[in-house]
């Protein structure tokens, strides 16, 4: 599959749709340089993406933890989710909505810089290919999901994914397919980018999220 910047189709970005190669941001975007971005990753199936609403609901939510309010509500992002998705020609997608600050303002404070909107929409298979079918063979992550009072943990940030780049990584270079990592006081948290169940005499069992994201698969469940 072609390198995800060059690719045809279109991405929605700020209030309409661009050629895929041409949507881009400055370099000295805030976000790029302080992480200073929220994002979903949601599924559609059929055409019909997965808890939309909810997705919408928890960019939100992300944002406001992040200090900054998205210029679009949760419905005109739905709708805006949809447009994306019927534009791609794909029943069975990945939808990615991502909001961040822009270039007006460079340093940790960026209150006066503009508020930017995208969505993308690709074919994306199984997260763990046939380590579904298989079994996926886990390490156990050096790094450790910190307390609540040092990260906005209900946030999906993009900030909060660097331990989890930096674990999978790890995982990989053991020929793992994920890593299973604990919190700050050694209980299990969760993977790099999934919750974890565990099914024990026919009863499942979910780490408790609260210094994690509690992920909507798992709210479902």
């Amino acid at each position: 599959m072609s390198a995800y910047h060059d690719r045809d189709g279109f991405i929605w970005m700020d209030g309409g749709f661009v050629p895929w190669r041409e949507a881009k941001v400055h370099v000295l975007t805030h976000a790029l340089h302080y992480a200073s971005s929220v994002f979903e990753g949601e599924r559609a199936y059929g055409g019909r993406i997965f808890r939309s609403h909810d997705h919408s609901l928890r960019l939100h939510h992300s944002a406001t933890e992040l200090g900054f309010v998205i210029p679009w509500t949760a419905a005109q992002i739905d709708a805006i989710k949809q447009e994306v998705l019927a534009k791609s020609g794909l029943a069975d997608a990945y939808i990615r909505p991502l909001a961040w600050r822009g270039s007006e303002q460079m340093g940790v404070s960026a209150q006066n810089n503009t508020i930017h909107l995208a969505v993308a929409a690709w074919e994306w298979g199984a997260y763990y290919g046939d380590a579904k079918l298989k079994g996926a063979k886990l390490d156990i992550a050096k790094w450790k999901r910190p307390s609540p009072e040092t990260i906005p943990c209900t946030a999906k940030a993009a900030g909060l994914y660097m331990i989890c780049t930096l674990s999978k990584h790890a995982a990989e270079a053991k020929g793992c397919s994920d890593a299973i990592m604990m919190d700050y006081r050694g209980y299990v948290a969760e993977a790099t980018g999934a919750n974890v169940f565990f099914v024990q005499d026919g009863a499942i069992h979910t780490p408790l999220p609260d210094c994690f994201l509690n992920g909507l698969t798992r709210q479902t469940v």
